[in-house]
């Protein structure tokens, strides 16, 4: 059975379009845990336009399950996590005018880059998992590269029109997960995973955690976080 990891990022979203205090991710991450989640995401972005330096903190004294850290390969926030030590950190792409994480890290063009990034986050005693898109070659270099895991991007199938295309991102995504394990890494999935189109992503037997963010949150305005997660957790099982 997948676990299920839920992003805050959009919780903090909330909060920064008023630049005051509420709603608090810190809160929200306690209740995301009391209703069963498995871990807890946050993305530290360069521009901070949602989780800040203070979240991360208080994050990193009061989660009880997994902190996982998303981030790009920059110095500066490189630094950070070897001083607040997540419990793993997931290397993204990040772009300043995108909305959300567009696409996967690409490895095999970034390979120094990302390579040296997972070595200093390794060295620092931090599992690395790299965001990558279901690609077998990208899967190889994640390899060639040291990350303990990958976690493959899921947007081409969440935002699949048709049932032909759905289908083909899910083969896509299928096959990368199959390598990836094989490669003897530790396999997560997700973006753009809501309570419609998560079941069969959650059936690929190698999956170890999927994270999902935006659809939880957004189902919590309604419904409250706590059983926004204990729904979601319902589907992923």
């Amino acid at each position: 059975m997948a676990k299920l990891g839920v992003n805050i990022d959009h919780v903090a979203t909330v909060r920064q379009a008023r630049r005051g205090v509420e709603p608090d991710p810190v809160h929200a991450a306690v209740l995301a845990e009391l209703a069963g989640a498995d871990g807890i995401t946050i993305h530290l972005r360069e521009d901070r336009r949602h989780i800040q330096d203070r979240d991360l903190r208080i994050l990193r004294e009061t989660v009880r399950t997994s902190l996982n850290l998303e981030m790009a390969c920059s110095d500066e926030i490189i630094a950070i996590a070897l001083e607040v030590r997540p419990d793993m950190v997931t290397l993204v792409p990040e772009k300043r005018e995108e909305l959300t994480t567009e696409g996967g890290l690409d490895v095999r063009l970034n390979r120094d880059k990302v390579a040296d990034a997972v070595r200093r986050l390794r060295d620092g005693g931090i599992f690395v998992s790299l965001f990558i898109d279901p690609d077998l070659d990208q899967v190889k270099e994640s390899s060639k590269v040291r990350a303990d895991a990958v976690e493959i991007h899921t947007g081409g199938y969440a935002d699949a029109a048709t049932y032909e295309v759905s289908h083909s991102q899910y083969e896509k995504i299928f096959e990368s997960c199959k390598l990836a394990h094989k490669l003897k890494m530790v396999v997560n999935a997700g973006h753009g995973l809501n309570y419609h189109n998560v079941r069969q992503i959650a059936r690929i037997p190698e999956i170890y955690e999927l994270n999902i963010g935006h659809s939880i949150v957004s189902r919590a305005v309604l419904v409250g976080m706590e059983r926004a997660v204990r729904e979601m957790k319902g589907l992923v099982s």
